[in-house]
């Protein structure tokens, strides 16, 4: 009965120190040759009551954010937020756990049943589209570190001209598809690999990624948040929530006088004009347009699931196991005389060549698969954008864009009807 009891308390002790955080898997080894174990490049992983702070704090900011967006309508309190947040989740946290991030996760838990998927991520991907679906995109406003950190730099915002913000529209889109399939293949994470605000926040990255983000942040100063609107994939799927929302930010408390003071105070051009009633004549030339654009869909959905399914080859060469098996075919066939780290590894593992070549194909079938599906979901994109543009939508007043609208506040101070209602 002792031993029985020694046993349990032996094992609580060990349970309890793992999820504190306290207790090395594999202690580091003990090196007498001067050896300095390197850095990692990554953080490492918090103790269990540090996760669940930071999904407190996300909760919380959320909770704050959708305050201050809907009811207290108040930039300035957004954007005090904002800097705490660009401190926590950005510089503190180094921007991980992200909430962008955690798509690569989700999809790779989706496809590959031996991943498990931590419930922090799982957390940090989940709570802010459900505030979206709420709230509207307040996620945005006041809690994501990487819009605040452009929301910091903006000094004198322009215009994107609208066919251009339009084109650029779609590169999200193209961002989530090909990081969703690099990701449910095992071909790596790509939005983690080209943060552009990551080596700010731990002080450290490559040269071109410090390139790539400073360029994007000087662009920030004359563009209202270059990477959320033409770059971010979570701004995808956070677009899709808050057209869905039961809630959204209005320029105005009350009803909108159409005095046109708010058209030119959003940098993000969220906010719809008024529109006339279209002649009966260019009304029935817009419906055959629009009939016209029904009839082509299913050929422009397949022609691009087709087009995307032939790069299977190049998309798949990022996937570890294919490229080797191409370093190794390659080696074998005596094109290539200098062996590599790889394949030197791989052939003193014993593993059969044929296998590596069948696993590879395998990989490269599932490309090809995805390549297909990532294509259709890419022509259903650009013909539902070419709908959206077609039909025109008769409105009276100015209006916030439900699914571009980021809820930061800025048109708050423009329109009198705020000011007079403030002011009561």
């Amino acid at each position: 009965m002792r031993v029985a009891n020694n046993v349990f308390i032996l094992f609580l002790t060990l349970w309890i120190n793992i999820a504190l955080g306290q207790v090395q898997r594999f202690p580091k080894p003990d090196f007498q040759t001067g050896y300095e174990q390197p850095s990692p490049t990554t953080p490492g992983p918090r103790a269990m009551g540090l996760e669940i702070l930071d999904v407190i704090v996300l909760v919380g900011a959320l909770g704050l954010a959708s305050y201050f967006a809907l009811k207290k309508r108040s930039r300035k309190h957004i954007f005090a937020l904002a800097i705490f947040s660009l401190a926590y989740f950005g510089f503190w946290r180094e921007g991980c756990v992200c909430s962008i991030g955690a798509i690569q996760n989700v999809s790779l838990a989706m496809f590959d049943s031996g991943y498990v998927i931590p419930l922090v991520v799982v957390a940090f991907f989940a709570i802010p589209l459900i505030f979206t679906l709420f709230f509207g995109r307040t996620f945005c406003a006041g809690v994501c570190p990487l819009g605040a950190i452009q929301d910091v730099v903006l000094l004198k915002p322009v215009r994107v001209p609208n066919w251009l913000a339009h084109g650029l529209s779609l590169v999200p889109y193209v961002y989530l598809g090909t990081a969703v399939l690099f990701a449910a293949t095992g071909a790596g994470f790509l939005i983690c690999r080209y943060d552009p605000f990551i080596g700010f926040f731990r002080f450290g990255a490559t040269f071109n990624m410090v390139l790539f983000g400073g360029f994007l942040l000087l662009l920030a100063t004359v563009v209202g948040r270059p990477y959320c609107r033409f770059l971010c994939p979570l701004s995808v799927l956070l677009n899709w929530s808050s057209r869905l929302s039961r809630k959204h930010v209005t320029i105005t408390p009350s009803e909108c006088i159409n005095c046109r003071l708010c058209e030119d105070s959003c940098p993000f051009g969220a906010i719809n004009p008024p529109t006339e009633a279209k002649p009966p004549e260019k009304r029935s030339q817009g419906l055959k347009r629009l009939a016209l654009v029904l009839v082509l869909a299913p050929v422009i959905i397949v022609a691009s699931g087709w087009v995307v399914s032939k790069l299977y080859v190049p998309l798949s060469r990022q996937h570890f196991t294919v490229s080797l098996a191409e370093k190794i075919r390659l080696e074998n066939q005596g094109v290539i005389s200098e062996t590599t780290d790889e394949t030197q590894a791989f052939r003193s593992s014993g593993t059969p060549v044929q296998e590596l070549y069948d696993n590879a194909l395998s990989i490269q079938n599932k490309f090809r698969i995805g390549g297909w599906i990532l294509g259709a979901f890419l022509g259903l994109v650009i013909m539902i954008k070419i709908i959206n543009l077609s039909v025109l939508r008769p409105q009276s007043e100015y209006t916030a864009d439900n699914g571009n609208c980021v809820s930061c506040g800025r048109c708050f101070s423009y329109c009198p009807v705020q000011a007079g209602s403030s002011n009561q």
